[in-house]
């Protein structure tokens, strides 16, 4: 039989790996709600409102590479927009189906609900076409060719795509017709050959060799083409905040994060004298940078980005990722100059009254950490402190470094963890971060996820304090909940929920980890100014990069 306009589209997504879509229902997209339940392939994952739905989104596209998110006309869209700008930002691809009004409503111009009554239906999709990278209304007509225009752009650019649906159309039968397959682009092979044959002779002139290693290498799933050309050539590399993890971290050539000249001043010499150094997908970010304190010579600098490549002050266009590094593997020379072994956090160390400081946390939590864990932090605190954790092997860190969106590290851990259930997930979060969505972790709950949650409580929004010029202005405080007693009033029940101010405590419920299968849920108090090094480092910095 002929598949419907949602069907088609469900099957097709299905093909590349999704298995789940998330949302919230609304009545304009019921026939995608509907069609996703009925599915044999395709689970409906309903979030308590649009925004957690597209973070989760998120979380689920770092794992699996792609993700759906459907949310209904206007009012739902609206609502998941800032998620989608996040993975726009961050270059993930979420296939983001909106149910429309039918058809005839809005060739009509119909004053009806979730409009903003005058009778105008395209503002919406047009209010989304700056944080997608490909847009469509889907018609019967156009169903087959726009679909896979858009899996295409989607693929190609890894960012976010916008399907509008009206209702009516959606269950419909697709018409049947040819449809020319796209491509991903080629490359300019005589750019292409020309730029391997500069990148070559510039590392075997070279005395010093490094690679930075960015989360292009991820995104784009070119991960094992990266790791052969680093086992072939046995180039040092370093990775920067933003793409912590692309890479295992146990690797013999892995020397640590790079962040300019605010931490890891070993690492820092090793890359700024270095003659050569190869930047393979990495973005110099404030934060990556740290704080663009960052000083690498542009003429010893080589920048392989998805779709073209910098060398010295030459760009060279239409030269694409996934075929640059396959020949660079064969073609560039074995390195021998000197190495770094990466450091981690050391060993904790305890205060003399017994709190938990920065000193005691973050060592000890590095501690936990085991091979093929998913760690989410939310930006902020508790990401810097754990950002120069080593991590065990195959353990995949994600921060939102760049959009930097407070909130979202709770439902794109939940995301994350419904892409690989079988692993185990660890959601780092601030207090005040996790007051505007930890309705979520109900989720975690609801599919029977076990994850482990540290909720660190300091009283308010510590980063912003060390970056504003009056910390205790009373937009910093925030209300104190008693967090320990949340997952129980979502329903989450037979989870281990623990609050703790001592390092000791800390100790004892850490140690109920390994040996408790179930979920566990821990509010960490601290002092309200107790940071990492890194973050102090930072506020030090923020005069100069949020005033200038």
């Amino acid at each position: 039989m002929t598949k419907t306009v949602i069907e088609h589209i469900l099957s097709r997504l299905h093909d590349l790996g999704i298995s789940d879509v998330f949302g919230v229902a609304g009545d304009y997209s019921f026939p995608i709600n509907d069609a996703v339940c009925a599915s044999s392939n395709m689970r409906w994952i309903g979030n308590c409102n649009e925004l957690n739905a597209a973070y989760a989104a998120d979380g689920y596209a770092r794992i699996k590479g792609v993700a759906a998110l459907s949310t209904t006309f206007a009012v739902g869209e609206l609502s998941a927009l800032n998620g989608i700008a996040g993975a726009f930002a961050e270059r993930l691809p979420i296939f983001h189906l909106v149910g429309m009004p039918t058809s005839a409503v809005q060739n009509s111009h119909r004053l009806v609900h979730h409009t903003l009554g005058n009778g105008n239906f395209d503002t919406f999709y047009h209010m989304s076409q700056h944080v997608v990278c490909a847009h469509t209304i889907i018609t019967p007509e156009n169903c087959l060719e726009e679909t896979e225009r858009l899996i295409a752009w989607a693929l190609r650019e890894r960012r976010p795509v916008y399907f509008g649906i009206p209702s009516d159309y959606a269950k419909m039968p697709i018409t049947e017709h040819f449809v020319k397959p796209f491509n991903l682009p080629r490359s300019h092979q005589i750019t292409l050959s020309k730029v391997i044959n500069l990148i070559s002779q510039k590392m075997i002139h070279s005395q010093n060799s490094c690679a930075l290693i960015g989360s292009l290498i991820l995104r784009f799933n070119l991960v094992n083409q990266v790791q052969m050309l680093i086992e072939k050539t046995n180039i040092p590399y370093a990775t920067m905040f933003m793409d912590k993890s692309v890479l295992s971290e146990t690797n013999s050539q892995y020397i640590g994060i790079y962040n300019g000249r605010l931490m890891n001043p070993q690492v820092t010499e090793l890359v700024e004298n270095c003659d050569c150094v190869l930047n393979i997908g990495a973005l110099m970010t404030d934060v990556n940078s740290g704080g663009f304190t960052a000083n690498i010579n542009p003429d010893h600098l080589i920048q392989i980005m998805d779709d073209h490549v910098i060398i010295g002050s030459t760009v060279y266009s239409e030269i694409y990722l996934h075929e640059i590094l396959p020949a660079l593997k064969d073609n560039l020379p074995v390195i021998s100059n000197q190495k770094l072994s990466a450091n981690g956090l050391g060993q904790p160390i305890q205060s003399k009254l017994g709190e938990i400081t920065e000193s005691y946390l973050y060592p000890r939590l590095e501690k936990i950490f085991e091979q093929d864990d998913i760690i989410f932090a939310e930006t902020g605190t508790f990401s810097m402190g754990l950002g120069f954790a080593l991590l065990p092997k195959d353990v995949s860190f994600h921060t939102q470094s760049l959009w930097g969106s407070i909130g979202w590290a709770t439902p794109a851990a939940f995301g994350a963890a419904i892409a690989a259930p079988n692993r185990r997930t660890i959601l780092a979060t601030g207090e005040g971060s996790h007051q505007l969505t930890v309705q979520e972790i109900s989720q975690f709950a609801r599919f029977g996820l076990k994850p482990i949650i540290f909720v660190l409580n300091n009283d308010g929004y510590l980063i912003e304090r060390l970056l504003c010029d009056e910390p205790e202005s009373y937009y910093n405080d925030i209300v104190q909940w008693n967090y320990s007693q949340i997952p129980a009033a979502l329903g989450c029940e037979g989870w281990v929920c623990k609050k703790v101010t001592t390092c000791d405590e800390l100790d004892k419920v850490l140690n109920m980890i390994d040996s408790a299968d179930t979920a566990f849920y821990i509010e960490i108090v601290t002092d309200r100014y107790n940071s990492s090094e890194l973050l102090r480092k930072m506020s030090e910095f923020a005069s100069s990069l949020y005033s200038s």
